[in-house]
């Protein structure tokens, strides 16, 4: 069976968006989202992954 779409590829992208979250959790959120814009996150992940947690994706991923 194939991965959906929306399955995560980029690998960088994972490690950088990690990251953003730890900086989120010990910082703040502006913090988190300034390390994100200098990385090329895309505003919609950034949206995703720090304002709407529950939409994060699951770390187990393979």
């Amino acid at each position: 069976m194939a991965e959906p779409d929306y399955q995560r590829q980029d690998l960088r992208q994972r490690d950088i968006v990690n990251h953003a979250i730890l900086v989120q959790e010990s910082s703040n959120t502006m913090s988190a989202i300034e390390y994100l814009k200098s990385q090329d996150i895309h505003p919609d992940v950034i949206e995703r992954v720090l304002l709407e947690p529950q939409r994060r994706r699951s770390t187990l991923h393979h």
